[in-house]
């Protein structure tokens, strides 16, 4: 009580001020309808100004939850359509039968750690092996390649990121179907290298790259980039700059690639090297 007199004492002068300057304004808009008009529109504007604020802020604090729900429902499409495009002619008998003729199966998961500056770089993933996530899985994102799963926990999982010096995958120029191996140089973020192109091959800037059917991870026709330069390397074949489509300082979400014949594939291979 002492510390509220002592405060009203020290600046009675101000309060009475603001009181009779709240007072006198009260009087000018209450009075005069042109005053008034104004500071109805003033103190909208101001409203208005304000709730857009907190609607822009809400919305920016809603995309963590929207993206997932995009996630969710491309893994969801992209099941259904490998499911769809197995069936063919039996689309009718086998509608129900989730796993008639599937080769492969799509699980959403968000990186929780990511490194881009090192030559061997890897990212960590909220999925493990409770989700049925394995090693030597493909990784992607909606724009593109990403990586390699490398290792499991029960809750995580890592993987080998296309930006790292062991990462090895087989690619194809879409226009003309010829294809090579693409690894990163351990330079450019946004770049890797397709190399055993033959130099009759026809090479445009601006080509498409995508995976090839000669993966036992990575679906056929999977994004990887574009070609940016090209050059002859002192043998028969080029050496091609790609342009990553996925830009790797930005993973948040991803999608995991089970191939679900890969060890038929492999095992049979295996008998022949």
């Amino acid at each position: 009580m002492r510390n509220l007199l002592n405060f009203l004492a020290r600046y009675h002068n101000l309060i009475i001020f603001i009181i009779l300057e709240g007072l006198a304004l009260y009087l000018l808009t209450t009075r005069n309808d042109y005053h008034n008009t104004r500071v109805i529109n003033g103190i909208r504007a101001i409203s208005q100004n304000v709730e857009a604020r907190i609607y822009t802020a809400r919305s920016y604090l809603g995309l963590r939850k929207v993206n997932t729900n995009l996630v969710e429902e491309n893994i969801d499409l992209r099941n259904n359509l490998e499911r769809l495009g197995r069936n063919g002619g039996h689309f009718f008998d086998t509608l129900n039968d989730q796993v008639f003729d599937q080769q492969y199966r799509y699980k959403g998961a968000e990186v929780i750690g990511n490194s881009v500056n090192r030559q061997k770089n890897f990212f960590t993933l909220n999925k493990g092996r409770k989700d049925s996530i394995d090693v030597d899985m493909a990784v992607a994102t909606s724009e593109g390649i990403a990586g390699i799963i490398v290792g499991c926990s029960e809750n995580y999982s890592v993987a080998m990121s296309l930006l790292n010096l062991d990462f090895r995958v087989s690619a194809r120029i879409r226009s003309n179907g010829y294809f090579g191996s693409l690894n990163w140089d351990g330079r450019n973020t946004g770049q890797a290298i397709l190399s055993e192109i033959p130099q009759h091959a026809p090479v445009i800037e601006g080509d498409t790259i995508e995976t090839t059917a000669y993966s036992a991870l990575f679906p056929e026709g999977l994004l990887i980039g574009v070609i940016s330069d090209f050059e002859k390397s002192g043998s028969d074949f080029y050496r091609i700059t790609v342009s990553l489509a996925t830009d790797f300082r930005r993973l948040t979400h991803v999608q995991i690639i089970e191939n679900l014949r890969k060890t038929e594939q492999v095992e049979l291979e295996n008998q022949f090297q």
